[in-house]
């Protein structure tokens, strides 16, 4: 990558020798192109329309391969650049990411932003996935890979990544900070994965005033990017991108200019100026994300640090340095007598209006604002206002400073600065001209203007010639230790009253549940229901309210739900007369939002209301008796018949078939009937299995119309099993529409196991009826989905037919609707 333009050309030339300030935007930069320094600088942005420039934060991802290379420095906040995504798990669950947080080595991550607020990382480290975010709902893991040049790839990318190959020991993003994040979803608490958002340490930064080889103390070698350490002192930063920072031989971002054109004096001078404590902390802070590409110079990375420190830039034959905003000691002092006459001069006590200000306010990044662009207390000059006449504003954003305080004595500097007006261009004589240096400060004692202190903001040698040799032409601006004075505004960070968290209903108000009588239609029957009320909901996001219920002491439950504005829930489902039932409730809610149910009430429904019949089961039990009886002998009588038959056959394996069949056809009307008749023994792995089976099949049509039966009784035994299986099915079909009805019966031993006896008798008919042979005679009719008997409608109910130890029949409905024991 080639070397990115540097702003700072060399402004000397043999002949006219000159220097000069070159930060266009310093606080007391030069009077030819800005006047009032940075505040002239926004004043005239309409106009000027600067060009963009680094910040503390970026606040949106970034997605693509063609981005600028970035590098952290000082506290920033950034989401980084979204390079990978990658889900697996049950569902695909769980997502990772991998977000380049620095093209750069960074220290650490200080927190990370979560559902609105920041949040800490867990000190517990799991081994492949990171640190957990400190109270998330959710598993959200985040592991951090510094971008050292010798780093491994990322363990958790590696194990999860889905296929294998997406993510392997050589993605090691060498010299790239990277977070892998991984989010578990959750339907209602994270449906989506986490919007990252992190506050990180930017970058080691050399600092020559501790290294020993170089006049230092301390360990830090600029060859060796180990012994560096993290610090927001901005010149440090501005020393790193003069000399370039490099990942191995590649320049990230920086200038690349040699170490012997960076006086350490000067330089260290700037340093401690920054690092001196004032307040509760340095005197200037800064957290800047450089950026290399893209269209973005040099002069683009350095100004919001030069910004950051009320500094100016200084190139001269000495070399490049910055002189950081604290008042000065003059350097020397000149009279009216030293003025060369007969050399052009301006000088003015007043600035013209264009160069006024006397209200500023201005921006800062402020952390506890995820880093937005925040307001500083605004400055009006009361006594500069009334002179003016007029206001004259202006807003400077700082977007290298988040903290307030310094904001705050960088706009006060700003301010005051502007209110120095005088200003000229003039020539002294050349016994100055070892003094005489750009940027420092100097003092003039005139008969007519009085004493002053300037700033020199330029200087130029003139050539030898026949009235005077190398005479010095400065351009000076007034300045004055009150610039610097202890600030008289403190910014107390503005939080905004963000509305409170929402008023969301957890529970209904009101909620009542009272055992009702449902009348059933055309009879004058009433049923057993429950009712459950509840006022109406202010909260919009709730959507249904969901009720669950059950017989006092069941386990299994019955759930129903109202969808509002729905005020009012009847159930009867599996609702019982004269019962004591347990219900409970939640609230459903759209966007989800995890709710729960209530603790368990009671209520108890009331009898129910039937029409009066009489049972008469104890009368029709000794015929019910014999009529088993008989038939249990002669079933008994067949089953010693097939036995003697079975046993006079050959004793061979195989299979014998008998088919007998009719049919008749006439016209488009066919009748047909058949009946097959096998028996099979088959020895398979070792183990005989015997089967026989009896098939009768009947089946009518005339045209589309047309009906079928069949009956099917099979017997198996062998294999682990015994089974008898009985099956009879009718069919009616016209064109398309069919419609059938039939019975399973089947009896045996799961697995051939006498302890695990199986029978059950299935019929499937949309009406079954049981009658007595009378036109009105139904005492028990399913249809419909109901179970009706003579005695009573019946829902959802648990029933049986059993015989006890004394030899009786029962029926008993269990649920304590019915209950009606037979002697």
């Amino acid at each position: 990558m080639p070397f990115l333009v540097p702003i700072f050309a060399a402004a000397g030339s043999a002949l006219a020798g000159i220097s000069s300030w070159l930060g266009a935007s310093t606080i007391l930069s030069g009077v030819a192109r800005f006047g009032l320094g940075l505040a002239a600088k926004y004043a005239l942005g309409a106009l000027m329309a600067p060009k963009p420039q680094a910040q503390a934060s970026q606040l949106d991802t970034t997605y693509g391969e063609d981005l600028a290379r970035t590098v952290a420095l000082g506290t920033v906040a950034t989401p980084g650049q979204h390079i990978y995504r990658n889900a697996y798990g049950s569902g695909n669950r769980h997502v990772q990411d991998a977000r380049i947080l620095s093209h750069f080595r960074v220290t650490g991550i200080n927190r990370v932003r979560y559902n609105g607020a920041w949040a800490d990382l867990e000190t517990a480290t799991d081994a492949l996935l990171g640190h957990r975010i400190d109270g998330a709902e959710v598993d959200i893991y985040v592991n951090l890979n510094i971008g050292t040049m010798d780093q491994a790839a990322d363990a958790g990318l590696i194990a999860k990544a889905n296929p294998n190959t997406r993510w392997t020991s050589n993605h090691r993003g060498a010299g790239i900070a990277y977070a892998a994040v991984m989010t578990r979803l959750d339907r209602v608490k994270q449906t989506t994965p986490w919007d990252a958002f992190f506050e990180i340490q930017g970058a080691p930064l050399y600092d020559w005033r501790k290294d020993s080889s170089v006049g230092g103390s301390g360990s830090h070698r600029w060859d060796d990017q180990d012994t560096w350490e993290f610090s927001e002192n901005p010149v440090l930063m501005m020393y790193a991108l003069e000399r370039g920072i490099f990942n191995g031989a590649e320049m990230m971002v920086g200038k690349g200019a040699p170490a012997s054109r960076l006086p350490l004096a000067e330089w260290t001078l700037a340093a401690n100026i920054c690092d001196e404590g004032v307040g509760d902390g340095p005197r200037y802070t800064a957290g800047l994300i450089a950026a290399a590409g893209s269209g973005v110079t040099h002069d683009q990375n350095m100004q919001p640090l030069l910004e950051a420190c009320a500094a100016t830039w200084v190139e001269d034959a000495s070399g490049e340095y910055p002189i950081v905003g604290a008042a000065q000691s003059t350097v020397l002092s000149f009279t009216d007598n030293d003025i060369m006459v007969d050399e052009p001069f301006r000088f003015s006590v007043f600035r013209t209006k264009s160069e006024l200000i006397n209200t500023l306010a201005g921006t800062y990044l402020d952390p506890d604002g995820f880093y937005e662009q925040t307001p500083f207390a605004v400055r009006i000059d009361a006594a500069a206002l009334a002179e003016d006449g007029e206001r004259l504003a202006v807003s400077i954003p700082y977007r290298a400073v988040n903290r307030s305080d310094v904001a705050d004595r960088l706009a006060d500097i700003a301010f005051k600065a502007s209110r120095f007006q005088a200003n000229g261009e003039i020539c002294i004589h050349p016994k100055y001209l070892a003094d005489a240096k750009v940027g420092r400060w100097v003092e003039w004692v005139s008969a007519e203007y009085g004493t002053r202190v300037f700033q020199i903001l330029e200087k130029r040698l003139g050539p030898f010639g026949d009235r005077a040799s190398r005479n010095i032409y400065l351009t000076l601006h007034e300045v004055g230790d009150t610039i610097f004075d202890a600030t008289d505004y403190v910014t107390i960070p503005t939080i905004p009253a963000l509305p409170g968290d929402p008023d969301y209903a957890t529970t209904a108000a009101n909620f009542l549940a009272a055992g009702i009588q449902l009348q059933v239609s055309g009879s004058t029957e009433r049923k057993p229901a429950i009712r459950f009320t509840w006022n109406a909901f202010d909260d919009v996001t709730v959507t249904a309210v969901e009720v669950e219920y059950r017989p006092t002491g069941q386990t299994d439950s019955i759930i129903n739900h109202a969808d509002i504005p729905l005020q009012v829930l009847v159930v009867s489902d599996g609702v019982l007369a004269s019962t004591e039932y347990e219900y409970r409730y939640r609230i459903l809610t759209s966007p989800p939002r995890a709710t729960f149910f209530t603790g368990w009430n009671t209520v108890t429904t009331p009898a129910a209301s039937i029409p009066d019949v009489s049972v008469g089961l104890a009368q029709i039990q000794a015929d019910m008796r014999a009529f088993f009886v008989s038939i249990s002998a002669s079933l008994q009588d067949y089953r010693e018949r097939l036995a003697a038959l079975a046993a006079s056959s050959i004793d061979a394996a195989g299979r014998t078939a008998a088919d007998n069949s009719v049919a008749r056809r006439f016209r488009d009307a066919t009748a047909a009937a058949q009946l097959e008749l096998e028996a099979s023994v088959d020895e398979i792995n070792g183990e005989l299995v015997a089967q026989a089976s009896a098939i009768l099949g009947v089946t009518a049509s005339v045209g589309l119309i047309s009906a079928d039966g069949l009956f099917q009784l099979v017997a198996t035994a062998g294999s682990g099993d015994v089974t008898s299986r009985m099956i009879a099915q009718v069919r009616a079909t016209t064109g398309d529409a069919w419609v059938d009805a039939g019975y399973v019966m089947e009896a045996g031993f799961t697995g051939g196991n006498p302890l695990l006896p199986f029978s059950r008798f299935v019929i499937k008919a949309d009406q079954f009826v049981v009658t007595d042979g009378t036109n009105s005679g139904t005492p028990l009719t399913f249809e419909g989905g109901v179970l009706k008997l003579q005695v009573a409608n019946i829902g959802t109910v648990v029933a049986g037919l059993m015989q006890n130890a004394a030899n009786t029949m029962q029926i008993d409905l269990t649920n304590g609707f019915i209950s009606i024991q037979v002697p």
